[in-house]
């Protein structure tokens, strides 16, 4: 019986899609599969340990999910096949892989790798809010630079000042958000995080309290009462990670399966959020809107 080691960054049915995904593939749970789940719900400590003890068993394949959990499996294995999850590194300047095409080595997977996602959030927010000169960007130093660095470039094209509020906890998020009223930035956004997917209500509770228009990655973000979401469906990426496993445990070695990046992006806004807001929608972004939340 194969075995699959899975480190899974956020709460157990943020993995649904993976589970529903190997089990349509043939893979039952217990009979014809051994997976051995280890949920982190956003911590970081203890990942080399994590990784080590999965490796030791052995798994046939260790699917990765988030970028410190991704670079915990690259470090502590050069054999395992690694199945990785990641929307906030770049997997070629970050050494990962070779190349997206042909990766190479024992790590392949899902990866956002597009810097313009950052800008395109920038252009929207600052439509929705034509009056912010001073935008806040929240940022999660526990993943990679690379959003941060493509929304400091987009709000220069902009003209807009970034203010970028750095966080490691959730327990940091009131604190930044007090930052951002001292600051007297009029528009947030949240850049790509784990643990600010992990959080998503409690930041667009913040977000209302502080009367801050807001984007993010994250679609569940408008769903929870944030103003505006554009990026990647999470659940189709997390079952894409289901095909990389069947076709390593086939046979494929994951260093000629190339890397997947994201081929359909939602535009999602909650209308009563801007209601609320006193935002009001120019229709160029209207058009551009894939959902709307009444």
């Amino acid at each position: 019986m194969p075995r699959i080691g899975v480190i899974w960054p956020a709460a157990p049915e943020t993995a649904v899609p993976l589970r529903q995904t190997l089990q349509e593939l043939g893979y039952v749970e217990g009979q014809t599969v051994a997976i051995d789940w280890r949920f982190t719900e956003g911590r970081v400590d203890g990942l080399p340990d994590v990784v080590a003890q999965l490796v030791r068993q052995p798994v046939d394949v260790l699917v990765a999910g988030g970028p410190p959990v991704v670079r915990a499996a690259k470090e502590g294995t050069s054999t395992v096949p690694i199945v990785a999850h990641d929307l906030e590194t770049d997997p070629v300047a970050a050494g990962l892989v070779a190349s997206i095409a042909h990766p190479g080595g024992n790590l392949t997977g899902f990866f956002l790798n597009l810097a313009e996602m950052a800008g395109k959030q920038a252009e929207l927010l600052k439509e929705a809010v034509p009056g912010a000169t001073r935008v806040a960007a929240l940022w999660d130093s526990g993943t990679a630079p690379y959003p941060l660095r493509a929304a400091e470039e987009a709000a220069r094209l902009l003209g807009v000042e970034l203010v970028v509020l750095e966080v490691t906890t959730a327990e940091a998020f009131d604190a930044a958000f007090a930052a951002v009223d001292r600051e007297h930035a009029t528009a947030l956004m949240i850049l790509s995080s784990p643990l600010f997917y992990l959080h998503l209500a409690r930041l667009a509770e913040l977000a209302a309290r502080y009367h801050l228009p807001s984007i993010t990655l994250f679609r569940e973000y408008a769903d929870a009462g944030g103003l505006m979401a554009y990026g990647p469906s999470l659940p189709d990426s997390f079952r894409r990670l289901g095909y990389y496993v069947d076709r390593i445990l086939k046979g494929t070695s994951p260093g000629e399966l190339p890397v997947e990046r994201p081929a359909r992006f939602d535009f999602v806004v909650n209308l009563k959020t801007a209601e609320s807001l006193g935002v009001t929608f120019p229709q160029e972004i209207l058009l551009q809107v894939t959902d709307a939340i009444y």
